[in-house]
């Protein structure tokens, strides 16, 4: 029983260190160069494209492409974007399933997103911003 016990506490820490927030050089390894498609509840929430320089290109489903950038804010990853300029910062976590990541509002109830695809492709981006 003392064996399984402890065990069991030698695998604890390296299965909280899965749940433990990405730094910013863990986040920028894990989404650089790709597209990373996000669900909330189930439901399709967005598509966000990494490029080099921690820049970014973000759509909401069915509406137009913003390009921002990223940057690591003492473990959480904060977004700024063209056009709108509002601070956006997350907790993300790397799980079995992918990302997953809960927007940080102040109340403790913020968004919650997970991937649910991840593709080498660039992200589409009809109208205004045509060949983005």
């Amino acid at each position: 029983m003392r064996l399984v016990l402890a065990a069991c506490l030698v695998a604890m820490p390296a299965a909280l260190q899965a749940q433990a927030p990405m730094t910013g050089d863990e986040f920028d390894a894990y989404t650089q160069g790709r597209t990373l498609t996000f669900s909330s509840g189930g439901v399709p929430y967005g598509i966000e494209q990494y490029l080099p320089n921690r820049e970014v290109i973000w759509a909401f489903v069915g509406q137009e492409c913003r390009r921002g950038k990223w940057f690591d804010n003492g473990g959480q990853i904060c977004f700024t974007y063209e056009k709108d300029g509002a601070l956006q910062c997350w907790i993300f976590r790397e799980t079995e399933e992918g990302l997953s990541a809960q927007f940080q509002d102040g109340t403790g109830a913020g968004t919650e997103l997970v991937e649910v695809e991840q593709s080498s492709e660039p992200l589409s981006c009809p109208g205004p911003d045509v060949g983005v």
